[in-house]
């Protein structure tokens, strides 16, 4: 057995194995703390020796963001010594090669979903930056190129128009990387063992420890690697042959990946393949970054069948559930999600959630049970299948499939639920766990109950347990402190009887598809045997002689590994004490790549308030509040999509207007309420002064004019907001003309104050405002405009609110509320508000209860204009901005609909959700607008000239940074269509463009186009 540096011969005994000693259990968030960097080395000259390879602000050093890297979806945390965030292979080779050098170990972090501690260090942290997104689509969709830095879900919506997906289906995916799927050789609830990262591998590209890059792909490049590195590729090829030849060990190894198993590393793959570069492309997979860095893996991808039907199993205990998923797994289905009581209780007082639920009795358990197919006809045998594999057994209610979308979905939400549920109901200071294990299936019934009894043993009453049946696969939550001594005790306790339990007593895999990590490596050992274990370990020192990658994950010889580096959760505010750091919030946030995230946002916050709590290092307080300043509150845009991928629905934004709310000072708020008491002259004033810059810009042109604003800019500090070409001129006044009391037709229309204040930009085409083209459109469909009365004044409150006025943005929304009220006769006629952001806010300010009928433009134009017009496409292609408010209201289909009723083609950026302008942050922080927009030109075709939003000021950082103008979607609608009575008649043969015909014709010509472009 191979001895490598950090693993003590004193630690084991006669076998190997680590001894399970009794040293004293830590305590408190950096508690245990096992420091990895060698003595004697630092890494400030890491940092200069990487100043003339690497940018430097790709170099992180402070402390406030070293913080915010220091813990991921685990509940364990590490805080580095410096981050670097590459762009490019040849600057991870650089980072790696330095590292070398200097005996510094480095840890690889893509989206730091991981749940068992992979992604973090105490040393040098490799954060992948936002250059690592490049999909190749190859054979017509039978594989897929993919940078390690592409999300799951991104991968998915390339390939859907070809009829194929990625195998691997975690459920993370919307928030995880490739690299890291491939890295934890991730599973999920449909791909089993037989679609996951290690079967579907076709080939990668691969960077070790000393810098060297092996792209498997390439003839070549393996000829070269093996010549150059011929100790690694022997001494790979003798442990195969070793494995080979080892009658009993082979055999092992092939009954434990019969199953799914992601502990230790893939042995499989040195019986599986005979050429030693397979080998070791293989035994990436799973590796969690302690062998080499993947970065660029090509799948063979599986089919995504297009028909799906769902039914939700309720049986009367869990051992009939059990004997349920066996019989299914001989048929034709998909997924089988088994849940326990505990699960359904956890959701049942849900909103959404069937109401027989509450019904069932203490030991009811549920199957979840999806089965897919080509056509409707191989649906409805599959479902036949199904449903007679089942007959006789006892059922707490009849069963049926749905194969309705709405219905299949509802009944997923409640799997879904399960673990916000518990996420959002435990106490405050505690981690939510989350583990998987692994049973042979037929001790699936024994070994659940065998759960159960674990969790009240040692105390854990709200645990539950769901999981992937059809493989055997059982999930755990359970709430956890690390607090105290006690606390971190009982873990332990629980963990050790929890690996017998598993391993000695119902032969399973202590992981499934959440690897190792910190977590199990304790327990690799237990599970393998000495043996493969020992092999395991000659695998590491092939791969990494001096232990720098990633150490102490996956082997660990320290027996309490897994009870050090554990963080609790102190209360930092109860917007956001719920937060589980998992990282779904990530993708979503336009400032991901500038300064924080959500999630990070939330870490740095706790470890603010945790010092202002206990009242250590005043100095490191004062420094991270002075950098929280600009990191974390000026750079949010507080859109709350991040809400939207949180799975116990945390808006990060709340906190951030909340602490800009109590920033205000006595003079702002004095200011505040002026600008309320007099917002129409307020609004006046604003607009001359954008008319007075317009004329500037005019005269002297924009080079000159950018000259001189930016001058100015310095000049005050950066007080003065940032100008650009695109800034509008002031908008026009509104006229209003009589209404006409006989025409039952009739709308409120409320024009936001960014509406009447913003005109059209200097160098548009349209003279026209936004206003006066909503109004004409509304007439042209034969409506009577009703402006409600003092409109000047009138605002949602949205600008009071974001700046931390919150007592001036609810005095502006009920004036408006009230003003709406009389306008629409107590909700009589619908009421369109212009711009999606204020229509978002006063629906979530005022509630269901507000009286009104409000929408946004692209849901009024779909609900009340699109029969009363006369559509007719323009050619080409438009590019369309869904905001982040009509994202958050599930607009963006009535978006997408009413674009493809006007235009050939309709591209929507793929990686552009919130463009960062924020209210006004695009004119103080334009920064942010530059990085939440950076992919948007890219994104767009060449034959792409103009593109529409609902939102006015996203439109002027979309025309900044996009390359061509944005206006509102109702420009198109205006453009695009004509009233019934200006219309040509039909032509003969009755095939004539009636409203009603043309949507029945409009909405196929939708789906078609949405399954063969994956853009719209």
């Amino acid at each position: 057995m191979i001895l490598m540096p950090g693993y003590s011969a004193i630690n084991q005994d006669e076998r190997g194995a680590p001894r399970r000693s009794a040293s004293r259990v830590p305590q408190g968030p950096q508690a245990g703390r096992r420091g990895t960097e060698p003595a004697g080395t630092d890494t400030r000259l890491l940092v200069e020796r990487l100043s003339g390879q690497i940018p430097a602000g790709q170099i992180i050093r402070d402390i406030l963001r070293r913080i915010a890297y220091a813990s991921n979806a685990s509940f364990y945390r590490l805080t580095p010594k410096v981050v670097v965030r590459v762009e490019s292979e040849q600057q991870v080779v650089a980072v790696l090669r330095e590292c070398r050098k200097l005996r510094l170990p480095v840890t690889f972090r893509g989206a730091g979903t991981s749940l068992s501690g992979q992604a973090i260090s105490d040393s040098v942290l490799l954060q992948l930056g936002a250059n690592w997104r490049r999909i190749r689509v190859l054979d017509g969709g039978a594989r897929v190129r993919l940078q390690s830095g592409v999300i799951g879900s991104q991968a998915n919506s390339v390939l859907l128009p070809y009829g194929r997906k990625i195998g691997p289906d975690p459920a993370s995916i919307n928030a995880c990387t490739i690299g890291g799927i491939a890295a934890n050789n991730a599973s999920g609830m449909c791909c089993g063992v037989a679609s996951n990262s290690y079967r579907t591998l076709a080939s990668s590209r691969i960077i070790f420890v000393d810098g060297s890059l092996l792209d498997t792909a390439s003839a070549e490049s393996r000829a070269q690697f093996a010549a150059a590195h011929p100790e690694m590729t022997g001494g790979i090829a003798q442990l195969a042959r070793r494995t080979r030849n080892n009658s009993a060990l082979r055999e092992r190894i092939r009954r434990k990946y019969e199953t799914k198993n992601t502990v230790g590393y893939g042995l499989n793959s040195l019986v599986d393949f005979d050429d030693p570069i397979d080998i070791i492309e293989h035994l990436m997979i799973g590796s969690e970054g302690t062998l080499g860095f993947l970065s660029e893996i090509t799948f063979h991808t599986v089919p995504e069948l297009p028909c799906k039907a769902t039914a939700l199993m309720l049986f009367t205990d869990i051992r009939t559930a059990c004997d349920a998923t066996v019989r299914l797994k001989r048929c034709r289905v998909s997924a089988v999600e088994i849940m326990d009581r505990s699960s359904l209780r956890s959701v049942e007082n849900k909103a959404g959630m069937p109401a027989y639920l509450k019904m069932q009795d203490a030991g009811v358990a549920g199957l979840l049970v999806e089965t897919r197919a080509d056509t409707s006809l191989q649906l409805g045998e599959r479902v036949a299948e199904a449903l007679e594999a089942i007959r006789g057994l006892p059922a707490a209610l009849p069963v049926s499939f749905t194969d309705r979308e709405e219905e299949y979905t509802a009944l997923w939400n409640i799997r879904k639920g399960l673990l916000p549920s518990v996420g959002a109901v435990r106490p405050d200071g505690t981690a939510v766990i989350i583990e998987d294990v692994v049973f042979p299936m037929e001790f699936l019934a024994e070994a659940t109950l065998d759960l159960q009894a674990l969790f009240g043993k040692h105390g854990y009453p709200d645990a539950i347990i769901f999981g992937h049946a059809l493989e055997g696969n059982l999930h755990f939550v359970i709430a956890q402190s690390f607090s105290t001594e006690r606390e971190v005790s009982r873990y332990g306790a629980f963990m050790e009887e929890l690996a017998h339990l598993v391993v000695d007593k119902h032969h399973g895999s202590l992981k499934g598809e959440h690897s190792t990590g910190r977590n199990m490596a304790p327990f690799v050992e237990l599970e393998w045997g000495a043996e493969a274990y020992g092999l395991m370990m000659e695998i590491k020192h092939i791969f990494d002689p001096d232990n720098l990658l990633n150490p102490g994950v996956i082997l660990n010889a320290d027996p309490e590994a897994h009870l050090h580096d554990t963080q609790a959760l102190p209360e930092s505010n109860p917007l956001v004490d719920k937060c589980m750091e998992c990282g779904f919030c990530e993708p979503h946030c336009p400032s991901q790549h500038l300064t924080l995230t959500p999630r990070q946002r939330i870490a740095v916050w706790r470890e603010i308030s945790r010092l202002s709590a206990t009242g250590e290092s005043p100095a490191l307080l004062d420094e991270l509040k002075r950098d929280y300043a600009y990191q974390g509150e000026q750079t949010c845009a507080t859109d709350g999509l991040c809400a939207t991928a949180c799975p116990v629905e945390i808006d990060t934004g709340k906190l951030i207007k909340e602490l800009r709310s109590l920033q205000v000072s006595r003079f702002s708020n004095r200011l505040a309420d002026w600008v309320a008491d007099n917002f129409g002259v307020t609004v006046s004033l604003m607009r001359a002064g954008l008319n007075t810059v317009d004329a500037l810009h005019r005269a002297l042109g924009t080079p000159v004019m950018t000259l001189l604003a930016d001058f100015m800019r310095k000049l005050s500090g950066g007080r003065l907001p940032a100008w650009n070409r695109c800034m509008p001129r002031g908008g026009q006044r509104i006229r209003q003309t009589p209404v006409c009391r006989d025409n039952p037709l009739k709308a409120v229309y409320f024009p936001s104050c960014v509406s009447r204040l913003m005109g059209t930009a200097t160098r548009s085409k349209e003279r026209e405002a936004q206003t006066a083209v909503i109004d004409r459109l509304l007439r042209k469909a034969g409506y009577e405009v009703i402006y409600p009365a003092r409109m000047p004044e009138l605002c949602c409150g949205m600008a009071f609110n974001s700046k931390g006025f919150t007592r001036q943005a609810e005095r502006k929304l009920r004036e408006l509320h009230e003003a709406l009220l009389a306008a629409s006769e107590s909700g009589r006629y619908p009421v369109l508000i212009d711009t999606s952001p204020c229509n978002y806010r006063i629906q979530e300010a005022l509630g269901r209860g507000s009286g009104l009928a409000l929408y946004e433009p692209a849901e009024f134009i779909c609900r009340f204009l699109k029969d009363r017009l006369v559509f007719r496409r323009k050619a080409g292609t438009v590019a369309l901005h869904v905001p982040c408010s009509s994202r958050k209201m599930g607009l963006e289909p009535a978006l997408k609909e009413v674009a493809l009723l006007c235009a050939e083609r309709v591209v929507i950026p793929p990686l552009v959700e919130c463009c960062g302008w924020a209210g006004d942050r695009g004119f103080h922080y334009p920064e942010l607008t530059a990085s939440a927009l950076a992919t948007l030109e890219s994104s767009l075709s060449a034959d792409c000239e103009e593109g529409y939003s609902t939102s006015r000021a996203c439109e002027i950082g979309l025309s900044l940074h996009a390359a061509i103008p944005y206006r509102s979607l109702a420009y198109l609608v205006h453009e695009c269509t004509e009233s019934p009575a200006a219309s040509p008649p039909p032509p003969p043969g009755g095939a004539g463009r009636m409203p009603e015909a043309l949507g029945r014709l409009q909405k196929k010509e939708v789906f078609e186009r949405r399954q063969r472009d994956p853009a719209l």
